[in-house]
């Protein structure tokens, strides 16, 4: 689901920075693509095996942390 998040906001970038703005924080348009940018590119689209250990480690951390009720298990679509 993530890839295809990123794919889209990829193929589809005025739209992914239109929806961003809301939550910019008074960011102007062009500061408001730029932070897109970085998490919307093709290193985000495939981020191999130290990316999967990211997602791995972040899920593990926010429960550790109390910031989700539950260890969420993370799965990846070959």
């Amino acid at each position: 689901m993530l890839h295809d998040s990123i794919a889209y906001a990829l193929t589809h970038r005025p739209d992914a920075v239109e929806y961003a703005l809301q939550f910019g924080r008074g960011l102007d348009r062009a500061r408001t693509d730029r932070f897109v940018g970085m998490y919307v590119n093709d290193l985000t689209l495939a981020y191999g095996e130290r990316g999967r250990l990211g997602l791995e480690r972040l899920m593990t951390d926010a429960f550790q942390h109390g910031l989700i009720p539950q260890k969420v298990p993370v799965e990846f679509a070959a």
